[in-house]
């Protein structure tokens, strides 16, 4: 019964780690697409590139979930005059 119970921890613990495996590798890319869609935003606004003005924490929060797509729908809607 002992082995049993060490095989049946083994299993266990390799389905764990892959699970953690596949859901912190698709976080990272999210989280790196949120930062650089961040960092977009503000050089956009601190080079002033575009008419985006002083930073909200509505745009923020859009470039943070966006990301990179989130900062040029900003900069796009900021051309025509819509700024969030």
């Amino acid at each position: 019964m002992d082995i049993f119970a060490t095989v049946i921890m083994i299993i266990i613990a390799v389905v764990i780690c892959a699970i953690l495996f596949f859901i912190l590798r698709n976080g990272l890319k999210l989280l790196i697409n949120a930062v650089c869609g961040v960092i977009i935003l503000f050089i956009v606004s601190w080079l002033n590139l575009a008419p985006i003005g002083d930073l909200s924490v509505a745009q923020v929060i859009v470039c943070a979930v966006g990301g990179i797509l989130g900062a040029a729908l900003l900069i796009i809607l900021s051309f025509f005059g819509i700024v969030i």
